[in-house]
């Protein structure tokens, strides 16, 4: 696979567009509805949006956009999100092999919308073996034909998951980190995972050598609960203040993943405290 870095930006876009988004040292948007992505994106006000190209829940391949070209020529930096259902690193054949054909199918037509990433969960051994995980990602990869960029994302909670814990996570990429895979850092489920905000992105780092992308999120629950319940920033558990310190850290694009009603505010927010 290509190695992950966006294959167009903002400055690439055609420059005639009606609607070009700030021209900002980080870039934050939200993710939307994939039915009109970007006009939910210009109501946020966002410069980024992430989307899903299907059926989250489904291993249907994602069916042309008759939007394609609008979203192939947009100024606005497009993330894809991969179906939840994906579990690369399981031992049972009916999810794993299908697992590789549907990330296989997103990334063709995140190719034809000119998509930044594709981003992935890590999903889980369900045979409670690490090791051999880990080496099911691996071979992933080295099925997956696409020059857009993958990133893993790590995940709230599930036994012998493969991002959850940063431990973890520094195993899994000692097998795939020249694989060209980039990364995704979410807040919320770094918190319900149990891993402290404050230095997050540090460690992160220190394992990966990289943050691509932020989904930065307030959490439902308590720390350390495992559950990947989303919230709007100051409706939660994790302080403002840490999530903007977050994204301050990583230097990396930004999508709100959190409920419409309130995701324009968590953009305003995070903008206001990006400027300070």
């Amino acid at each position: 696979m290509a190695a992950a870095y966006p294959r167009t930006g903002i400055l690439d876009r055609d420059p005639m567009s009606p609607w070009l988004p700030r021209l900002a040292a980080v870039l934050i948007g939200s993710h939307v509805d994939n039915e009109d992505p970007l006009a939910a994106a210009q109501a946020d006000g966002a410069d980024v949006v992430q989307f899903f190209l299907g059926d989250p829940q489904s291993w249907k391949k994602p069916k042309h956009r008759d939007d394609a070209e609008a979203l192939r020529t947009s100024p606005v930096p497009l993330y894809v999100h991969a179906p939840y259902l994906i579990n690369v690193a399981s031992a049972n054949n009916r999810v794993r092999i299908p697992s590789r054909k549907i990330l296989q199918d997103t990334c063709d037509a995140a190719a034809e919308i000119n998509a930044a990433a594709v981003i992935v969960h890590g999903g889980h051994a369900d045979d409670k073996d690490f090791e051999a995980g880990f080496q099911r990602w691996v071979k992933a990869l080295d099925y997956l034909e696409t020059d857009v960029p993958v990133y893993l994302e790590n995940t709230a909670g599930g036994n012998h998951a493969m991002a959850r814990h940063f431990d973890t996570i520094a195993r899994l990429w000692d097998h795939i980190g020249d694989k060209g895979i980039g990364f995704c850092l979410d807040t919320c489920h770094a918190w319900a995972a149990g891993e402290q905000l404050i230095d997050a992105v540090e460690r992160i780092k220190a394992i990966t050598g990289r943050i691509d992308l932020v989904h930065c999120n307030d959490s439902r629950d308590a720390f350390g609960s495992g559950a990947d319940r989303h919230a709007n920033f100051g409706t939660g558990q994790i302080d403002p203040q840490l999530l903007a310190a977050v994204v301050k850290a990583a230097d990396a694009p930004v999508i709100c993943e959190t409920a419409e009603a309130g995701r324009k505010d968590d953009i305003a927010f995070l903008r206001e405290q990006v400027a300070a």
